[in-house]
């Protein structure tokens, strides 16, 4: 990793690794000053200074690039803090909202400038393409996951506006860092964000509401839901149900992902977050207008209950 370092202040800095996240991406703290190195073995770098540039331009807050190899996968960026919001209110637990209101305040910043960018598309296709992962690794079931995804198609088409707005995907207390010297939304750093793609309304939120590694509670989630609909001008019951198909096809997608980290990659803390995603999923399939869907999941996945986290875990 020193390559990148060579003619740089940061040649002969300390690098010290620093957690990563589901990805094979490393990350590690450079100092004097205070920078972070990143390195993903994909290559995919060109992504993140693509959708940096959106959002510096948008006046939100994403790490400056210092430094870019586009073709070893590396960059050395600004350090946007130590404290990101999830460790934050571990220690805060009644800064809550006021944290919620800001990373919802970025959200809908992105909303209202009508980003159009060049990124991968979640179609309805898409979106019911993706939920597969749930029939093929946490369940495997190929019936089931033909019904799920012509539920899940049939649920988008009835509820989901197909107009597509930029989301980060990633938008949850992990990937965002808590600066309260600053004011408004460069309160909220933003990283990783380079799997940004084009999305249904509301994607992010319903990403932030509805952490798979923490519990959120209802007032907090609501307050930020109903804030993101009422600045964005939208609201009723045809925003509410649009909302929760998002959410239940992001955490659908979520619960494919984790069994696949669990008994694929050995990282079997990752099914310890299943009974949380099950309850996120279950409370967005209550909408009176995802019945058709819920029927369909609860009759092809099981609930991540002792006897499925035994069985994954001995694949």
């Amino acid at each position: 990793m020193r390559e990148l370092l060579r003619g740089t202040r940061w040649e002969n800095a300390i690098i010290t690794p620093i957690a990563g996240d589901a990805s094979a991406r490393q990350y590690a703290r450079l100092d004097h000053p205070s920078a972070i190195l990143m390195s993903d073995p994909s290559g995919d770098t060109k992504r993140f200074a693509q959708i940096a540039t959106i959002l510096r331009h948008a006046n939100l807050c994403p790490p400056d690039i210092f430094a870019h190899d586009p073709d070893r996968g590396m960059m050395i960026i600004s350090d946007l803090g130590r404290m990101d919001f999830a460790q934050h209110l571990a220690a805060n637990p009644d800064d809550s909202p006021s944290l919620y209101q800001t990373a919802t305040d970025v959200l809908i910043t992105l909303y209202q400038q009508k980003i159009d960018a060049d990124l991968p598309r979640m179609t309805h296709d898409v979106a019911a393409d993706m939920i597969g992962l749930a029939a093929q690794h946490y369940a495997p079931n190929m019936q089931g996951e033909i019904a799920l995804h012509d539920a899940l198609r049939c649920a988008f088409d009835a509820h989901v506006d197909p107009a597509l707005h930029l989301s980060l995907r990633d938008f949850h207390a992990e990937n965002l860092i808590w600066r309260p010297e600053k004011t408004g939304t460069d309160r909220a750093g933003l990283l990783d964000f380079q799997d940004a793609c084009m999305a249904p309304m509301g994607y992010d939120v319903m990403s932030l509401v509805r952490d798979a590694r923490r519990d959120i509670d209802t007032d907090t989630s609501e307050m930020a839901i109903n804030r993101f609909l009422k600045l964005t001008g939208l609201s009723g019951s045809d925003a509410s149900a649009h909302l929760a198909c998002v959410g239940a096809q992001r955490n659908l997608r979520i619960l494919g992902i984790f069994a696949r980290l669990a008994t694929l990659n050995g990282k079997q803390n990752y099914l310890n977050f299943l009974p949380r995603v099950w309850a996120y999923l279950m409370t967005d399939l209550g909408h009176p207008a995802l019945s058709d869907l819920r029927d369909r999941v609860t009759t092809h996945l099981p609930t991540p209950d002792a006897t499925t986290l035994s069985r994954l875990r001995q694949i």
